[in-house]
């Protein structure tokens, strides 16, 4: 009749949420390793590199940290993609009547 608090579907759903959730939380893990890769390469960019291999490097590094940039621009995206399904989720679950 009302609704059912701890039904099956209710659980479910939940559970559903909190994976998402955990999702999101290693999402942000690998955004806050990849920012501290993006740092290290900042470091070796100012390095003052004297050999035609160095500054070779250093270009080369300059082309990763490009590339890594945008990976934490889509990894921001990402997360916020998943923290809104998960919001979603949990809405989902909290209105759910217990009637199909």
């Amino acid at each position: 009749m009302g609704r059912e608090l701890a039904g099956p579907d209710l659980q479910a759903d939940m559970l559903r949420a909190a994976q998402v959730d955990q999702l999101a939380d290693r999402i942000g893990a690998c955004l806050v390793r990849a920012e501290e890769v993006l740092a290290g390469f900042r470091d070796i960019q100012l390095l003052q590199w004297e050999s035609p291999a160095g500054r070779a490097y250093r270009d080369s590094v300059s082309l990763q940290a490009v590339a890594l940039r945008r990976s934490l621009e889509l990894l921001i995206e990402a997360r916020a993609a998943v923290a809104r399904h998960s919001q979603e989720t949990l809405v989902a679950a909290c209105s759910y009547s217990g009637r199909p």
